[in-house]
């Protein structure tokens, strides 16, 4: 058990200490970097799907007024390492998808390098290309794991059995589409190399994890960490897209290194990001489920089928969560992967989670309608004891509450038998279960001083919308007992002390152990009355970390779809989501987290799909203009609810993650209400009304 602060800063609804310099303008992004006389760098891309490079013609582009320096595969310089195939930029002639990286025209202006990049010509050795997935290819292959260090498969009993002699089955096929993140800001970088000639790189970038970014590049530059400064104060979004370094990095550190001295900025287009920053895999998911009629689960499994590089793997946990949710004696899971001549997938807010919580969360509709029973008392039905998958009791669990509460709020009890029509309207509702792993990342440190009268707080923490600014603050004054007014944070550059990627929700739980930590030590050697200049030293290692629970947060969505009798239009006035995720640090920044999930996962359910045109090997609707997502018209009713859980046993703040939690089982809710409202079930998304007109009454 660990022993929790004492609140006082933590949970006031305090405003981002952020915010006002981005409305204003004065938050400085990675690509607005004020350097002087900057190079603007435009990459050339792949034009074939599969291939070699046999010659590229970069005269026009060299002879073009204002064009600095035409790199390729043939002229740029070698890297000291080339294992991840994806940090091997310009590295090889081989081709392994559309859009791969072949060339980089570094220029004085970004309009001059672009104009320079289209007049390069480039020939190929073009190969046939492999870019369909489908769930009964002869080649799909098990990974060793799947992401985050997860079993490939596992089981448990006789699922085959179990199905076989079950009162009530149901075996059915679910698709989630292939998404791209698309934050506001794109993946930009300013890289400046130092014109003395010792190796110093400095690079200010949009990233998830300044040190890791630092650790990606040094090792492929062949440098030492301290010659590699990364500078990232503000992140315009990232859904998980930049929690790890991708090729363009690579790409205009590169550039600078044939510049030293003067700085070269890169920032992708829309259209380069849909193949160069990863994107989230489709997958194919068969469900089975076994129960007796009061609608108790003899079995659950679910067999997934999905996409990842030929040239790098990335295999998407979506198995994982169906391995703890519900209990059942006969359990399984499996992960199968079909490598194609595709961009490399990668991690998207809640990899696994949130298609994984797709499939299963339909199938239970769909199970509870054979029932003949209440969705929402078939999820209780059959809530396990303790973790299914690990054996270990729960740190704590309140889905049950989540579920009870929300059904109150959402007045569940008005749902009716479904097929409710108002005017032109279909009108229905759904719900499905949420939730996300607790974690804490295992390397994180923080130094607390006491400078010029104020308390400051160092980590080189990335904050990318979440609040780290603000709950930081918040933390450390708790820890050092002092109001929250008297306390600075410094984050977001690797000269501050090492800290872990924000990503897998754990960024506030990683972080704030080492600067509870730090604040402990802080208070230990000086007491309530330090002087200019003192300051202590603190990582998460030191922090209690509870290995006997299994720790998640859970959550349960609601949500009114309307879809029109004579159209398919396809409405949702209303979303409600009750969540219990642990202490909530500052309820302000944690709406915005959960509600931003939730209009994420809305998007997913009726717009988001990268529409794959596998004989040209990329994504047609590479923009956003074809490439929907979710508008303010399409959002009405957006509420998030808490309960006050207490958890002892997840870190010394008693908070979770709460980044992902909000973005799960929503489609599958959207899902389960349009099949309330119209009797029509799609299981592969999105939910547009081409798939539901057909159907309609």
């Amino acid at each position: 058990m660990t022993d929790l602060l004492e609140p006082r800063a933590m949970g006031q609804s305090l405003v981002r200490r952020d915010g006002e310099a981005k409305v204003r303008g004065t938050a400085t992004y990675a690509y607005e970097t004020p350097v002087p006389a900057p190079a603007y760098a435009h990459p050339v891309q792949a034009t074939v799907a599969r291939g070699r490079v046999t010659g590229m013609d970069t005269a026009a582009a060299e002879t073009m007024d204002g064009v600095l320096v035409v790199l390729t595969p043939f002229t740029a310089e070698r890297l000291a390492s080339t294992e991840d195939w994806e940090y091997a930029v310009l590295q090889t002639d081989e081709v392994a998808f559309r859009g791969q990286l072949v060339g980089v025209v570094v220029a004085e202006t970004s309009e001059v390098a672009r104009q320079a990049a289209d007049t390069v010509r480039v020939t190929y050795d073009e190969q046939s290309h492999d870019a369909v997935l489908s769930a009964d290819r002869d080649d799909l292959y098990a990974p060793e794991q799947v992401n985050a260090g997860h079993p490939t498969d596992t089981a448990e009993g006789d699922v085959a059995a179990a199905m076989a002699t079950a009162e009530v089955r149901l075996e059915q096929t679910y698709e989630t589409a292939m998404y791209h993140n698309n934050p506001l800001e794109p993946h930009a970088t300013t890289a400046l190399w130092d014109a003395a000639g010792d190796g110093f790189l400095t690079l200010w970038d949009s990233t998830q994890g300044v040190h890791p970014a630092r650790a990606a590049v040094s090792e492929v530059f062949g440098l030492d960490e301290e010659q590699v400064r990364v500078v990232c104060p503000y992140v315009g979004g990232g859904f998980g897209s930049k929690g790890t370094p991708h090729a363009n990095l690579v790409l205009v550190t590169l550039a600078a290194r044939a510049l030293p001295g003067r700085a070269v900025k890169l920032a992708l287009t829309r259209q380069q990001m849909f193949s160069l920053a990863g994107y989230r895999t489709p997958t194919i998911q068969q469900v089975h489920l076994a129960a007796d009629r009061t609608g108790r689960l003899r079995a659950i499994a679910i067999d997934v089928v999905e996409q990842t590089s030929r040239v790098k793997e990335f295999a998407e946990q979506t198995g994982v969560p169906t391995r703890m949710m519900y209990a059942a004696p006969n359990r399984r899971t499996t992960h199968r992967l079909a490598a194609l001549d595709v961009p490399i997938p990668s991690w998207m807010r809640a990899p696994g989670e949130c298609p994984g919580m797709f499939g299963p969360e339909v199938a239970l509709d769909e199970l509870a309608e054979t029932l003949g029973m209440d969705p929402v008392q078939l999820r209780i039905v059959n809530e396990p004891e303790v973790d299914p998958d690990s054996g270990k009791p729960w740190s704590s669990r309140h889905l049950v509450e989540c579920l009870r509460e929300g059904a109150e709020r959402f007045g569940w009890d008005s749902r009716g038998p479904g097929r409710r029509r108002e005017g032109h309207w279909f009108v229905g509702y759904g719900v499905a279960s949420s939730v996300y792993p607790t974690m804490r990342q295992a390397t994180s440190t923080a130094t607390v001083r006491f400078e010029d009268g104020r308390y400051v707080a160092e980590i080189g923490a990335a904050d990318l919308g979440t609040g780290a600014w603000t709950v930081l603050p918040q933390i450390a004054a708790d820890a050092l007992g002092v109001d929250v007014g008297d306390v600075d944070v410094r984050i977001g550059d690797t000269r501050y002390p090492t800290a872990s990627v924000a990503g897998g929700s754990s960024g506030t739980n990683t972080w704030g152990s080492a600067v509870v930590q730090a604040a402990r030590e802080f208070r230990g050697k000086f007491g309530n009355d330090p002087r200019d200049g003192d300051e202590a030293t603190g990582n998460v290692d030191q922090a209690a970390m509870d290995e006997d629970h299994a720790a998640y947060a859970f959550g349960a969505q609601f949500v009114e779809a309307r879809v029109h009798a004579d159209t398919g239009e396809i409405r949702v006035p209303r979303l409600s989501g009750v969540f219990a995720a642990g202490r909530i640090i500052n309820p302000r920044t944690a709406r915005s987290q959960f509600i931003g999930g939730m209009t994420m996962g809305l998007s997913m359910a009726l717009h988001e799909n990268s529409v794959w045109d596998p004989r040209m090997g990329q994504v047609a609707n590479h923009d956003l203009a074809e490439y929907h997502i979710a508008v303010n018209a399409d959002v009405g009713d957006v509420q998030a609810h808490w309960l006050d859980e207490h958890d002892p046993y997840v870190n010394v703040m008693g908070s979770k993650g709460i980044g992902e939690i909000g973005i799960t089982g929503t489609a599958a809710a959207v899902v389960n209400a349009v099949h309330h409202a119209t009797g029509v079930r799609v299981r592969s998304l999105p939910v547009t009304l081409d798939k539901v007109l057909p159907g309609l009454p």
